[in-house]
């Protein structure tokens, strides 16, 4: 009968063991990564009560965010590309969320410098969330696209996945719909922090589409 090598089998029991772990991992993290966040009843037309001045001879671009949020760094460096491509055709806003009880130092983050260097792109505090709940949006990063006229033209995040930057379909619809195109899409989904309870950077993983 042949025997087994009990160093060599435990060698193996462990290197499944550890294969199956990191597999798991792996799954959990795309998971995770590819879940977008909430999205509440989205305006059709520029908020009256906004505090936010819309132009009225190109579109307006609101992106509204959490000034400590990882993943929005990529969105933010997303805004940059399509505020360079565009050259000036679209007024830009980065609205960053600040609880109540925050302090003066709150929106002293590298993600608020990054915006100010933007061209175009104007960074504003957002006291209490207000901004937020008058746009619509729970998950940092959401982004939407007003018309001249003040009419809604597109919502929704500019990354692929959460904390990733590269090509996709909301960069590519806002930039279309700038230029007079027809976007292939209107609405995409948001990856990021939530922005509901901003203080404690809670994460939303439901509200799946």
């Amino acid at each position: 009968m042949q025997k087994f090598n009990r160093p060599f089998l435990l060698t193996a029991v462990l290197g499944t063991t550890w294969l199956a772990s990191v597999a798991f991992g792996m799954r959990v993290l795309l998971n995770y990564d590819n879940t977008p966040g909430c999205v509440a009843a989205v305006p059709i037309k520029f908020p009256a009560q906004s505090a936010l001045f819309a132009a009225t001879d190109r579109p307006t671009l609101v992106m509204l965010a959490h000034p400590r949020c990882p993943c929005t760094r990529a969105s933010v460096g997303e805004l940059a590309q399509i505020m360079a491509e565009l050259q000036g055709q679209v007024k830009a806003y980065v609205v960053f969320a600040k609880p109540a009880d925050s302090g003066a130092d709150w929106n002293d983050t590298e993600l608020w410098r990054s915006v100010a260097e933007i061209p175009g792109v104007t960074p504003v505090g957002d006291d209490d969330g207000r901004e937020s709940r008058r746009f619509g949006a729970e998950t940092s990063g959401h982004t939407l696209l007003f018309a001249a006229n003040g009419r809604l033209l597109f919502s929704g995040g500019i990354t692929q996945s959460r904390g990733h930057a590269g090509g996709n379909a909301g960069e590519s619809a806002i930039v279309s719909l700038v230029k007079n195109q027809r976007a292939a899409r209107a609405q995409t989904p948001v990856f990021g922090c939530s922005l509901v309870g901003a203080g404690r950077m809670e994460k939303k993983t439901v509200c799946l589409k």
